[in-house]
């Protein structure tokens, strides 16, 4: 499974931004889908995930209400919109996919990855 993360960008704080990641290859390995991100000098850390069906979707608390996130299965799309965006949430963001239905919070438990994208949020 390949993955290509794209939409991110500068924003000021308070602006939104939609990261897009787009799955080809064997897109049966991607049962659940997440967002991670890093910011500088710190660990790879869980934004947000969602199961195939969509209709279970998993937060960091500190994205919960800030933060979406969701896919297109006709379009092996998972999309993370990002609204209310504070500085503190400057990092480079990850998709990544795992085949198994069950989510995991650890980066460890992803076999897929995309190659990041820079979210940088100015005061």
């Amino acid at each position: 499974v390949q993955l290509q993360a794209c939409g991110g960008g500068l924003v000021q704080a308070g602006g939104s931004l939609r990261l897009s990641c787009a799955a080809s290859g064997r897109t049966s390995s991607t049962n659940v889908m997440a967002w991670f991100r890093q910011a500088p000098g710190k660990e790879r850390a869980f934004v947000a995930a969602i199961t195939r069906s969509g209709h279970n979707t998993y937060y960091a608390d500190s994205v919960k209400g800030r933060f979406t996130i969701s896919r297109d299965n006709a379009k092996n799309t998972v999309y993370l919109q990002m609204n209310s965006l504070k500085p503190e949430d400057t990092a480079v963001y990850y998709c990544a996919a795992r085949p198994f239905t069950v989510v995991s919070y650890h980066r460890g438990q992803y076999h897929h990855w995309g190659q990041g994208t820079l979210v940088t949020v100015s005061s």
